[in-house]
């Protein structure tokens, strides 16, 4: 999937929380809808077979239960996206990403592997913190291999790690620093690895067991200073990237860090087709879920790149791909809250649809219940799901940009400030239900929803080509 990624550790987060966050992009020229899910014990498979691979897996028989965002419709496999086990324990897989010809030609992929469909549902029910969700899915990459080169985070109140396949079978992992932040875009991004540590203490590094044999015999180390490069060794140095992934890397890091670096201009010490972006970063201020949202939402504003520009050069405008892109199946943005009781810490705050036009709602994952306004996604086009109406808003607003722009702002501010107003409500509430909570918060989205989508269907009827300016009385 083609997706963008970002990374906050608790220090870098503006209440100590740890939050993981992606966009779930679909291919070019495809949509695939999506629900809320939460699957209980008895519900999870102890044979799972991919559909698309035919990976056949055995599972433990102890499963705990977790939220998902799976594909709505039947056919192509489960794809449960990101989610959130009964432990507090987060998971969001994946994002593609790329490798190179030598690492792929000395570790082939495996056509009968694992891959994003299988990676949430053969991980996720069974591990107890997140660097145990490396343990397990690098085990498991060892043992079946993959299809694909993929990245994924895995998160507790502590903790975010960053696993990276190698090739068919190989693997690198990094912990976060507790007081950076990371931004991932479709292409291999650890720079730094400490391949002693991983080796040793693990304390901030982890590897596939024969990771270094891997390296020396297949002469992947690229570095000329004697300094091991991961991005060197095992990602990719095309053209494309410099098109499609890096300048969403820049455009983020810019927007976190604006006076860390010089960005633009002809004396920047990074530009948007730089290959040596910083992979994490210290932010200037703490970064909000509100912060994320609009980072995973850009389309170059304040840039001459802004597909929506009206300034500058036209040529400049869509020459780099948007991070909001209108192929978004959703965003899930975790937030693992350390400082609430265990009940109430994990939050997974979504949104489906282009991002530009949408907004995000919190979702507490300690329930046993779906709203049906989250859950019920069908084939069918209907504004009674908040998947489809995102869509209709979408395609509406991207139509009447200029004019319905402030709508989408305000529709976005609301939904927030009311989203906060109810987490606060329901964290000074000692016996507040968490199914009640969820579904109050369905309502406030609902409604708000309801009214966006009238704002910008009424702009969008006055900007219809055939309008006309005299009246019939």
């Amino acid at each position: 999937m083609a997706c963008t990624t970002i990374l906050v550790g608790k220090d870098a987060s503006y209440d100590g929380s740890t939050i993981i966050a992606r966009n779930d992009d679909a291919s070019a020229g495809k949509f695939a809808a999506k629900k809320l899910a939460i699957v209980l014990p008895e519900d999870q498979p102890r044979d799972y077979t991919s559909v698309i691979s035919k990976c056949q897996v055995s599972l433990p028989d102890n499963p705990m239960a977790y939220s998902a965002m799976p594909n709505a419709l039947d056919g192509e496999g489960i794809w449960a996206a990101c989610g959130v086990n009964e432990e507090n324990v987060a998971m969001t897989a994946t994002e593609t990403i790329t490798s190179n010809a030598l690492v792929l030609g000395a570790d082939p992929l495996v056509k009968n592997g694992l891959g994003e469909e299988d990676l949430v549902v053969v991980t996720l029910p069974y591990i107890h913190s997140a660097r145990e969700g490396v343990e397990r899915l690098g085990a498991l990459l060892e043992e079946y291999g993959t299809y694909e080169m993929n990245g994924i985070a895995f998160s507790d109140t502590k903790e975010i790690w960053w696993l990276e396949t190698i090739g068919g079978h190989h693997w690198i992992a990094k912990r976060v620093k507790d007081d950076e932040y990371v931004v991932m875009p479709n292409q291999q991004g650890i720079k730094d690895f400490d391949l002693n540590d991983a080796y040793s203490a693990k304390r901030d590094h982890m590897c596939s067991t024969d990771l270094m044999t891997f390296i020396e015999k297949n002469h992947l180390d690229l570095a000329m200073d004697g300094q091991f490069n991961a991005r060197l060794a095992f990602g990719s140095h095309s053209d494309s990237d410099h098109v499609y992934n890096t300048p969403r890397a820049w455009m983020i890091l810019k927007y976190f860090n604006p006076r860390t670096y010089t960005w633009t201009g002809d004396d920047a010490q990074f530009k948007p087709e730089d290959d040596d972006l910083p992979w994490s970063l210290v932010p200037e201020r703490k970064i909000t879920i509100e912060d994320v949202k609009h980072a995973l939402s850009f389309h170059y504003q304040g840039t001459p790149y802004d597909v929506y520009g009206h300034t500058g050069d036209p040529s400049n405008r869509g020459k780099y791909r948007p991070i909001g892109i209108n192929r978004t199946d959703f965003l899930g943005v975790i937030q693992l809250r350390g400082y609430a009781e265990k009940r109430k810490q994990a939050i997974e705050w979504f949104t489906y649809g282009c991002n530009v036009f949408n907004t995000l709602v919190p979702f507490f994952t300690g329930g046993k219940a779906v709203p049906e306004y989250y859950g019920n996604t069908t084939k069918r086009v209907s504004t009674d799901n908040f998947y489809w109406v995102n869509r209709i808003i979408g395609a509406l607003a991207d139509a009447h940009f200029q004019t319905t722009a402030i709508h989408i702002e305000r529709y976005q501010n609301s939904v927030a400030s009311k989203a906060h107003h109810l987490i606060n409500t329901f964290d000074n509430d000692l016996n507040g239900n968490v199914d009640e909570i969820n579904q109050q918060l369905a309502d406030m989205l609902k409604e708000e929803t309801d009214q966006c989508l009238d704002h910008v269907l009424y702009e969008a009827s006055n900007g219809m080509k055939n309008a006309f300016s005299r009246s019939d009385a």
